[in-house]
């Protein structure tokens, strides 16, 4: 029973301890995001390094904007060159030495340090995303077609049990020091620390046991020119994937919202409803539970009612949050909100990978992420910076901030409405097909 239930789900060479494997890395990494990102350092930021002044919260978006331009100018380069040297695993061992040894250089920061800070965080977030969208290629290679909702939400809500395990763990360290009589600010920065040896050790698994199946392909004109050229050649015939280009730009608005959510959670809580740093990690923590059921759940309905129907339902979702949270006066409303918000968090992004991943030509996958990733990174650009922007020129008001955010989700709604799935798989597969036999002449000539 269990051989047959793994064949309907992994491909013929796949073994469960190999998706265990590959669903670690999301375990591993989400830590970064959560404590970094999302719930600690973002308001230990604004609050501590920025000492609050009018243009904090603009700041920490700014950075977070550079770091994300960098991954989008790089990652459909990195894309091409993983495909073209079957690379994607060492490329993915490299980023993830980097963002843990940038993480781990935020144990330096205070205040006074926002050079040190800004640096850090460009850094560490540029090698998290690119090894983001490495980690996904690798999910076709894993999963069959009409599985990848499932497998998908396997990695997304283990993510987040990851994402729980390092926050947990920084949450008992600030504990320990408040019950010392330390600041819960000084103890921050060894937080990073924890955050930083957590995500070495628990990406072990992934490169013990997940395997490059890609081939080398042939690099005449060198592997930067032929990159460029895969890109451009991806890009000049967009037009025969027009469900897949329609639904990169639809990830483009709603990610967009999502990001500024992810950035700004713990800011709004600590700024605008006044939570303690403690109650917002409880709450943070709370939230991440939401979230990987979400991812979990989500993944098997996603391939039940369909792609689009499941991130529809989930963008719905995301509107009835952002106009929760602007309503919110107290504690409780916010309380639902976050909870909303965490079960269409995971929902939203392990369904949206999982689209890619079945809408891209199967022979150029790490470059279709890559393009995915660009999108993904390029509205980490402008759906935080546009929330710090309507902050700093609202003169510090985060409720209309949140508001404008919910503009993001709307725009995505409409454009999904226009993906067609089933046509948008003939086209990649009728792509894969052109492709091999342009390959297979081109060897007998």
């Amino acid at each position: 029973m269990a051989a047959d239930k793994r064949s309907r789900t992994l491909t013929d060479d796949v073994r469960p301890r190999e998706a265990w494997a590959w669903a670690m890395y999301d375990f591993a990494n989400s830590g970064y995001t959560t404590v970094v990102i999302t719930a600690v350092f973002n308001a230990y930021f604004v609050a501590v390094v920025a000492q609050r002044a009018p243009w904090a919260t603009l700041a920490w978006t700014a950075t977070l904007a550079v770091s994300y331009a960098l991954i989008v100018l790089t990652a459909p380069l990195v894309g091409a060159w993983a495909d073209a040297r079957a690379a994607k695993k060492r490329l993915l061992a490299f980023t993830t030495a980097g963002c843990v040894i940038f993480t781990a250089a935020l144990y330096f920061t205070g205040p006074g340090t926002l050079a040190v800070a800004v640096l850090c965080v460009i850094a560490s977030n540029f090698f998290f995303g690119t090894g983001e969208n490495l980690i996904a290629a690798f999910l076709p290679e894993l999963a069959k077609s009409r599985a990848m909702g499932r497998v998908s939400g396997w990695g997304w809500s283990l993510g987040y049990v990851g994402g729980l395990l390092s926050l947990g763990a920084c949450l008992a360290w600030l504990s320990q020091a408040r019950a010392a009589g330390r600041e819960t600010a000084q103890a921050v920065p060894e937080t990073m620390l924890i955050t930083a040896a957590l995500f070495a050790i628990a990406s072990l698994p992934t490169f013990l046991f997940l395997r490059e199946r890609a081939v080398p392909q042939a690099t005449a004109g060198g592997i930067a020119r032929t990159a460029w050229s895969r890109l451009a050649a991806t890009l000049h015939h967009a037009r025969h994937f027009r469900d897949l280009s329609r639904f990169l730009v639809c990830t483009l608005f709603y990610q967009a919202g999502i990001a500024a959510v992810i950035t700004l959670a713990a800011i709004y809580a600590q700024e605008a409803m006044h939570f303690t740093t403690h109650d917002t990690l409880v709450l943070i923590l709370v939230v991440n539970l939401t979230a990987a059921f979400g991812a979990f759940g989500f993944g098997y309905l996603q391939d039940r009612i369909g792609h689009v129907r499941a991130i529809a339902l989930t963008l719905c979702g995301w509107i009835l949050m952002v106009t929760l949270a602007w309503l919110a006066e107290g504690a409780t409303l916010f309380w639902v909100a976050a909870n909303i918000a965490g079960l269409c968090m995971g929902a939203s992004q392990s369904a949206g990978r999982a689209m890619v991943g079945y809408l891209a030509p199967p022979s150029r996958l790490a470059e279709f992420f890559g393009l995915w990733g660009f999108a993904v990174k390029l509205a980490s650009i402008f759906g935080p910076l546009t929330y710090g922007l309507v902050n700093w020129l609202s003169g510090g008001n985060h409720r209309q901030a949140i508001l404008f955010t919910g503009a993001y989700f709307i725009v995505g709604l409409l454009l999904l409405s226009g993906v067609n799935m089933a046509r948008g798989r003939r086209s990649a597969l009728r792509s894969d097909r052109a492709e091999r036999a342009e390959r297979i002449t081109a060897a007998a000539g």
